[in-house]
Parts: structure tokens; C-alpha cells; sequence
């Protein structure tokens, strides 16, 4: 008696270090409480932050009003740490019906910082993001940290739960700063290129709107909005890829063409 095969799956980046990439993309973010603080008197909603900024190692700066009652919370808490939950939302770049690709969530303890800590934490930050509200901070805004003890991704992978040093570990993907021009100048200018990727979408849903979803250094994705619905399909890659040229080979190569203009 044979077991059945199994259908093999494309490659993929794995889980800690999709939600690397989605953390350094920086994305919407949401405060919220944990799930178990979420049925005890007073807390409050979701809360939009006026700032935040995800760093290599998972810890997350929050940056609110001084007066806003997260930041009261935070003074007030037991040792000073408040249990929290940021949802970061991975968004497609391109305008889909169901824009959302992926979501991230990290729970830890966000905490109060020193005015010096504080102050050095914005520099820190500045340094790879310049913002000018980070100027107000000890001027009407309050940093805080979220020191993460675990992290959850669900994206059309499947859900996955990660450890902090998982996260820290990862690299972003290569195509991170990259992506999102590049699926909107494929969606704009290349809608030829388009319709040629779509022959490798399953022949019943061909007849659906072919848009680019992703790209990765494991290949590209496709979403079909159809009648019956949103499908996406992943488009592999013979190798997997590190930059612009690699990529524009990979391209040539799955709509069989020898030329695949770059801008």
C-alpha cells in the first residue's frame, strides 16, 4: 500500500523572518490590551499610536501624548510595566479589495523610559527613521517601550508563534524597501508583463483579475479577485534571488521572455 504524495508547497521565507520583514516595513500599528486584561474594568480600546517604531530585536518604541492614559497606566503599573499588544498590518501596495496580506502581533510589558533614556532612544531612532515628532518628545510626548515576551504572525501562510530571540535572529527579506514601488510600477506599466505571469495560474481562475501581491526572495505572488472570490497564488523562483538583476532574470524567465524592462 503507497502513501499518497503530499503537495509540496513553493518555498517560502520562513515565519520569524516574514514578521521581520513586516516589522521593518513599518507598517499600520494598533495598541491593544492583552487578552487577559481585556475583560477587566477599565481598559480601554484600541489605540492608534502618534508613532512607533519596531526594532532588530523585537522591542517596540511607542510614542504618545503625555497625558493619554496608556502613558498613566504605564507610571501607574506594578514595576512599572504594563502588559499590552501591538497588531502591526501588513498592507499590499497595490489597491486590492482585501488589502490586508498579513498581520503581526507582539505582547510584552511597555514601560515608562527616563527623560535621558528617552531622550537617547528618539536619537536612536531618528537614525534610521527621521521624524520630526520625535523632537516633541519631553515637549507633550511621552516614549515608552515594549519589552516583547512572544510574538504571533498570520499571513497566507498559516499562524505561527514565535520567541523574541527568533525574531532578533532574522534578517528582513532583501526586497523589503523594494517591493512596494516595484509591484506598483508592474501593476501600472507592465500590465503586459502581467498577463504573461498569468499562465502559471491554475486554468479555472484565469478568468479573475490577475494583480501582483508580493515579492520575496523566493518569488512572487499573485492575487486573483474573482467572482468566487480572492485567491492567491505563489510564483517560485528557480533560486532564490538577492537583488534587482537576479530578480529581472527570474522575471524573463517566467513570462519566457528574454528582456523584462527594470523602470
Amino acid at each position: 500500500m503507497t502513501t499518497p504524495t503530499s503537495i509540496r508547497r513553493p518555498p517560502a521565507p520562513n515565519p520569524a523572518e516574514r514578521a521581520k520583514t513586516i516589522a521593518t516595513r513599518n507598517g499600520p500599528a494598533t495598541l491593544m490590551p492583552t487578552a487577559e486584561q481585556r475583560d477587566l474594568p477599565g481598559q480601554c480600546g484600541r489605540v492608534i499610536p502618534e508613532l512607533h517604531h519596531v526594532h532588530p530585536s523585537g522591542s517596540v518604541s511607542i510614542l504618545l501624548p503625555d497625558e493619554h492614559h496608556l502613558v498613566k497606566r504605564a507610571h501607574e503599573a506594578q514595576r512599572g510595566e504594563l502588559a499590552v499588544m501591538v497588531e502591526l498590518t501588513d498592507q499590499a501596495p497595490v489597491d486590492l479589495r482585501e488589502p490586508i496580506r498579513g498581520l503581526l502581533w507582539i505582547t510584552g510589558w511597555l514601560r515608562p523610559l527616563s527623560e535621558v533614556s528617552a531622550r537617547a532612544r528618539a536619537v536612536s531612532i531618528a537614525e534610521t527613521r527621521p521624524d520630526e515628532r520625535l523632537l516633541d518628545v519631553g515637549h507633550g510626548l511621552t516614549l515608552l517601550r515594549l519589552t516583547p515576551a512572544s510574538l504571533v504572525l498570520a499571513d497566507a501562510e498559516g499562524t505561527h508563534s514565535l520567541r523574541p530571540h527568533m525574531f532578533s535572529a532574522a534578517p528582513p527579506d532583501p526586497f523589503h524597501d523594494y517591493e512596494a514601488a516595484w509591484l506598483r510600477h508592474l501593476e501600472t506599466d507592465h500590465a503586459d508583463v502581467v498577463e504573461q505571469l498569468a499562465k502559471h495560474v491554475p486554468a479555472e481562475l484565469r478568468g479573475g483579475w490577475i494583480r501582483p501581491l508580493g515579492l520575496d526572495r523566493y518569488g512572487l505572488r499573485l492575487r486573483v479577485e474573482a467572482d468566487s472570490g480572492d485567491h492567491d497564488v505563489r510564483l517560485a523562483f528557480s533560486r532564490p534571488v538577492e537583488g534587482p538583476q537576479q530578480l529581472s532574470g527570474e522575471i524573463r524567465r517566467l513570462v519566457g521572455c528574454p528582456y523584462f524592462p527594470q523602470g
